[in-house]
């Protein structure tokens, strides 16, 4: 055993005090008290289940009315910058009352982070999560699923939302398994994104080639679907064509490979099994020809108040300054899209992220598309360059309840071919596209 100095004892020892002394100043305070202070109350616990997956078989779903979710488990991605750009994104101002909720020790990580950010009022919620009829949740957060939930349902525990029959855990990627078979969930299989898109414009493959795929993973329109990518856009790509075709319950591991590893859970290497071939769909396929729109569909969502085309580009590409892809020679953008944000470039989706690659609060999400005229009455169909990105928002619609959403298969790649479509480019705000 190692020896501890008397030095680094007192100085553990101080930390410690110090630590106990900042719990005790966090006074408890009830939702009522902290809605009478106009105050704000912050979930310190993982999104999912701040989204509504209870933490106990049958416990309470969701988070506190119009709670924000910092989740502790995000600070050591976070720095100190970061942070305090998420309290001012927040409109917490340093006099604003704040009452955190969850672990001891995750309020207590999170509280010191942001009295370090300048929050002076931080409280404990007495009465968290003890009034199950005024909590909160995405409609339907049983479409992204959290890696303990997939290992126990794999471990043949009993589950919330848990399938109705035959499931399958798919991994999904571009190419070869290179990464697969290093790691991957135990029992995971892989598709190629090769088999569901092809060239020249990378749109979805025909209907024939869809059902030859089903058949071949073994995939029937009742069997449930649970996705993963490193990439998360490319399992939501695979996803969202799963649903088009006519599979009923398809689920994205929210957040991914990486929020599996993060969570230390088992893996496996090599190959995948064998798969028992399905002697049918059990089904005419499409089964929801909606959610995949053409070019003249979606030309036709343009300039409308009850209807939206949403760009998921880069503020660079939305504005012409670059194309975003080697592939893609032309820059700009359908004139009359509204802009749904994305990433800071073609490759990244930060702006749907949490610092741990999970999807921001619906909440967060809603508003920033409401900026840009973008709403839940509407129809919405989604597109970006290909089909990825817009594959990922359209997911994150879906869990967050939104009804009529799509994705324009073609996207700024196929409306770029035709020099008759009208295309927009330079600095223009939310207005430009009604």
């Amino acid at each position: 055993m190692k020896r501890v100095s008397q030095l680094t004892a007192l100085a553990l020892l101080i930390g410690l005090s110090s630590s106990v002394s900042f719990a005790a100043d966090m006074t408890p305070l009830s939702f009522s008290q902290l809605q009478q202070q106009k105050g704000v109350a912050i979930d310190t616990r993982l999104s999912a289940f701040y989204n509504g997956w209870p933490q106990a078989l049958h416990g309470t779903e969701g988070h506190e009315p119009a709670a924000l979710n910092l989740s502790a488990s995000w600070l050591s991605a976070m720095s100190d910058e970061q942070l305090s750009a998420w309290a001012k994104d927040h409109q917490l101002k340093s006099d604003t009352p704040v009452a955190l909720y969850g672990a001891e020790k995750d309020n207590q990580a999170v509280a010191e982070r942001l009295e370090k950010a300048g929050i002076k009022h931080i409280s404990l919620l007495s009465d968290a999560l003890q009034q199950p009829e005024r909590l909160q949740k995405l409609p339907h957060f049983e479409q992204l699923v959290y890696p303990q939930w997939i290992h126990d349902l794999q471990q043949k525990k009993p589950v919330t939302a848990a399938p109705q029959g035959d499931w399958k855990v798919i991994e999904a990627a571009w190419g070869a398994p290179k990464f697969y078979l290093l790691n991957h969930i135990p029992g995971a299989g892989y598709i190629d994104t090769n088999d569901v898109e092809s060239e020249p414009l990378w749109n979805k493959v025909s209907d024939d080639k869809l059902k030859a795929l089903m058949a071949k993973n073994g995939i029937r329109h009742d069997t449930t679907v649970i996705l993963y990518g490193r990439d998360v856009y490319a399992a939501a790509r695979v996803a969202q064509i799963l649903l088009y075709a006519g599979v009923k319950d398809v689920r994205l591991l929210d957040g991914g490979w990486k929020t599996w590893s993060d969570a230390d859970l088992p893996v496996e290497r090599g190959m995948p099994g064998k798969v028992t071939p399905a002697p049918d769909f059990g089904a005419p396929i499409p089964g929801q020809p909606q959610l995949m729109l053409n070019m003249e569909q979606a030309r036709g969502l343009l300039h409308r108040q009850d209807a939206s085309l949403v760009s998921i580009r880069s503020w660079p590409e939305f504005v012409g300054t670059t194309s975003g892809y080697s592939y893609i020679k032309p820059k700009g953008e359908i004139a009359g899209a509204r802009w749904g944000h994305a990433g800071s470039d073609s490759t990244h989706m930060e702006d749907f992220h949490n610092p741990d690659g999970t999807m921001r609060t619906g909440d967060d999400i809603a508003a920033m598309w409401k900026e840009w005229h973008i709403l839940p009455s509407q129809q919405v169909s989604f597109y970006c360059g290909t089909g990825w990105r817009a594959s990922e928002t359209f997911m994150y619609a879906r869990a967050m309840g939104w009804k009529n959403v799509s994705v324009y298969d073609g996207g700024w790649y196929e409306w770029s071919q035709d020099p008759k479509n009208p295309v927009s480019s330079g600095e223009r705000g939310p207005d430009s596209s009604m």
